[in-house]
């Protein structure tokens, strides 16, 4: 009875409701998948329906282990925007203060010249410094915010002994050429080498040794009445004529630190093979210290002597499922398999026979490298502009990106046809990678803070980077904006046929309007005579 007495009228009133919610409701999902990428409705109900309603069974193992694995994710997508200090770093008084000259731009932000005082105190002091007059003067430098204060600092220690951080901080931000930076170099080269084999005499004398040294030192500090002097250019305690030096750690950094920017000026002198061997020597010297990513160095160094083959030895050594990869790792893998090929490459014939086995491994890494930083393909087809590297880089985020095309850039141009490979085959790689873009394929998901920390690193006149959304193209839009029009007007021309044919009158009319007048004005200047003839014509 209820439904036989509800009128036309509610039934309009209805559906007219409900077309204007789901209107709604399309218009928000539209806008929240434009500007995030995925759906708002899945989202919310596979991170907070699906629990309530128990989607997610503990008791099983595959479940269980889906969980991990999840977790596991987001743990490692949160390591992954650990900004990491870039191993092909300039020199800020040769090239990074050069280009604040020339176009009075800071091409280094606050937040990364931060990261690298806080690197020097990490690298370059110890809890002895307060012993040597010298590295308590530079302890204080490193935390000095005005260069020309640290400048100054570095100058007065060197009155008082040949200091090998005093040498670096001059080598790194006074110097205004490389060719003066490796000079100072070179004399902190002298110092730190001093220096080391004081810390390694010390260490050799055993345990023991060490634990009594660090007994007196803990005396020394508690006691009012303690002496101490310097001879040849040493503190020494009177009290127990023991030699304070700084802990070996330190003077390895500082070592290793030396000879790495040692190779990198010879490097950029000219002088390629020096650098290379210089290199090899520092790796096998202290295999251990990976947190100086020499191997880059020596990657670059290699790429650019067009030594293939010492290339893909290194790779196969770094290029491990159990080690950190960053983009240097995964182009120069993509370039190598690109260079097999990229000389024949051509995307007509490959269309048409399809991809050989060759080919495919070259596309293969390409998608590989593209999925763990997808910035890099824009800069090195130059479709978008490079700046300066900063200091520090975030690992799959624009600013490695910016780092590895401003080195390798010319390493790609000179393999034949591999930039041509890149261009055809670098977008197949978001097809390739599972929806939504959470979801990753051969890597970890891809990290939603980059561009965050990139905005931190990176100078304020450079446009950041995004991770590439998935979107929908324009035709199939198009399609579904026509079908459901001409649907509409169907359903209106088959249930109101006589309304519909005056509006279909009405629009032909207003749509030929311009015509007819155009029509009219012809007819009124030409003839009449020669109009008849175009229009027998």
């Amino acid at each position: 009875m209820f439904l036989n007495t509800l009128t036309p009228k509610f039934y309009v009133a209805l559906t007219g409701t409900s077309s204007l919610i789901s209107g709604l409701i399309l218009i928000f999902e539209w806008w929240y998948f434009r500007k995030y990428g995925t759906s708002f409705i899945e989202q919310v109900s596979v991170s907070h329906l699906r629990p309530l309603l128990g989607g997610v069974d503990s008791s099983s193992p595959s479940n269980s282990n889906t969980s991990n694995g999840e977790a596991d994710s987001n743990r490692q997508s949160v390591s992954e925007c650990k900004v990491w200090r870039n191993p092909l770093n300039l020199f800020r008084g040769a090239e990074y203060n050069r280009y604040t000259w020339v176009t009075g731009r800071e091409p280094l932000t606050y937040y990364d010249m931060n990261l690298s005082a806080q690197d020097h105190q990490t690298f370059f002091t110890c809890d002895s410094d307060h012993l040597r007059p010298a590295d308590a003067i530079m302890q204080k430098a490193w935390r000095e915010r005005n260069p020309q204060a640290r400048i100054s600092a570095a100058h007065e220690a060197l009155e008082l002994e040949d200091c090998a951080t005093a040498y670096i901080l001059l080598a790194e931000e006074e110097a205004t050429t490389i060719m003066e930076a490796e000079r100072l170099f070179k004399q902190a080269l002298k110092a730190g080498e001093g220096c080391y084999r004081r810390s390694q005499q010390l260490q050799h004398h055993g345990t023991q040794y060490e634990a009594q040294h660090s007994e007196w030192k803990q005396l020394h500090h508690a006691s009012n009445f303690t002496i101490w002097t310097t001879v040849d250019n040493k503190v020494i305690c009177m009290c127990t004529l023991c030699v304070c030096v700084p802990p070996p750690g330190r003077d390895t950094n500082v070592l290793v630190y030396i000879k790495r920017r040692l190779a990198m000026c010879s490097r950029k002198l000219g002088r390629t093979r020096e650098a290379v061997k210089m290199m090899r020597d520092l790796m096998k010297e202290f295999p251990l210290l990976s947190m100086f990513n020499i191997h880059e160095n020596l990657l670059e160094s290699l790429l650019e002597l067009q030594n293939y083959a010492d290339v893909q030895a290194v790779l196969a050594k770094y290029d491990d499922i159990s080690l950190p990869k960053s983009a240097t790792i995964c182009y120069t893998a993509a370039l190598l398999k690109a260079r097999a090929v990229s000389d024949k490459f051509s995307p007509e014939a490959a269309s048409r026979r399809g991809l050989s086995t060759a080919e495919m491994n070259a596309v293969e890494a390409i998608h590989r490298a593209v999925e763990f930083n997808p910035h890099v393909p824009k800069y090195l087809l130059e479709m978008k502009s490079l700046i300066l590297p900063p200091e520090h880089i975030l690992k799959r985020g624009d600013s490695e990106a910016i780092a590895y095309a401003f080195f390798h850039l010319q390493h790609w141009k000179r393999v034949e046809g591999a930039l041509n490979l890149l261009h055809c085959t670098w977008e197949g790689t978001f097809r390739m990678i599972p929806y939504p873009l959470e979801k990753g394929h051969l890597f970890y998901p891809y990290p939603i803070c980059t561009e965050t920390a990139d905005r931190e690193l990176l100078p304020m006149f450079h446009e950041v980077s995004v991770y590439p959304k998935k979107e929908l193209p324009f035709f199939i839009l198009f399609t579904a904006g026509l079908c459901s029009f001409t649907a509409m007007l169907a359903l209106l021309t088959h249930q109101f046929p006589e309304l519909m044919g005056v509006f279909a009158k009405a629009f032909l009319s207003t749509l030929f309007a311009p015509l007819n007048f155009i029509m009219e004005k012809v007819e009124s200047i030409l003839p009449s005579s020669l109009w008849h003839q175009l229009t027998r014509i």
